[in-house]
């Protein structure tokens, strides 16, 4: 299937501690970490390079390089340009920094956002990085998200390149009979190579449900057997967000 490699554009394979963790495990422990990130008192600037530390280390552990992680970050870029602005747009008390009249709240605003972004993103990178898309959906069934949202997640991702290619056609064909967009007297037939697109999809989808029916569908995936997580692969992957969750009361202890 010529979508089927998007499956794994985010994921690194490898054999580290992490890679080997069930995804449900890795999930629930994600979010109990970016939790417990966004809940650090914005103060103590400690605590936030406690679990930059901690999430560096991760990562080497895993084999991830720093340099894929802090271009992936750029993701957060429109987060980074709202923060930057928020020392100017900001009311309240005033401060001079560089010659520039900025609100204080605006900067903390600002720091905070930023610190807790980056952090929770890094954290979410770590576990594309280490987890392949169809464990993530997987691991989502098994921590009873219903099974009618898992699957049109998974054939939203199973098939976004097939639409991408459809598409990647029609531009094609457009191109090769002279035609190239450049103007507003355009868009009529850039709205109708969308309706022929949705129409084109459309048909697909249901070849592909009647396929699928054929084969034994019945509206579940099959699934692996064992949810491959005991007690101590919980409790080692809760060992991250216990640590940040203490290192957040801490720096709240201490504020």
């Amino acid at each position: 299937m010529s979508g089927g490699h998007a499956h794994h554009t985010l994921y690194l394979p490898g054999t580290s501690v992490l890679h080997r963790l069930p995804a449900q495990v890795k999930l629930v422990a994600a979010v109990l970490a970016v939790l417990a990130i966004v809940a650090a008192p914005r103060e103590q600037f400690w605590a936030f390079g406690v679990f930059a530390v901690v999430i560096v280390i991760l990562a080497v552990t895993a084999g991830i390089p720093l340099l894929l992680i802090a271009r992936r970050l750029l993701i957060e870029l429109p987060f980074i340009g709202f923060a930057l602005l928020l020392p100017f747009v900001a009311s309240g008390e005033r401060t001079d920094v560089l010659g520039l009249h900025l609100s204080t709240d605006g900067l903390w605003g600002a720091w905070e956002l930023l610190a807790t972004a980056t952090l929770g993103v890094s954290v979410s990178i770590l576990l594309a990085s280490t987890t392949p898309l169809r464990e993530v959906l997987t691991g989502l069934e098994r921590l009873r998200m219903p099974t009618l949202i898992v699957q049109i997640m998974s054939f939203m991702i199973r098939y976004a390149d097939v639409v991408a290619d459809e598409l990647r056609r029609m531009r094609i064909a457009r191109e090769s009979r002279g035609f190239v967009a450049s103007n507003i007297r355009h868009w009529p037939v850039l709205g109708r190579s969308a309706g022929a697109l949705f129409v084109r999809c459309f048909e697909r989808g249901e070849r592909v449900h009647l396929a699928m029916l054929s084969r034994g569908y019945t509206g579940r995936m099959p699934q692996p057997e064992g949810d491959g997580a005991t007690m101590t692969t919980w409790g080692l992957a809760l060992s991250l967000p216990v640590l940040f969750a203490a290192v957040s009361l801490t720096a709240a202890v201490l504020t």
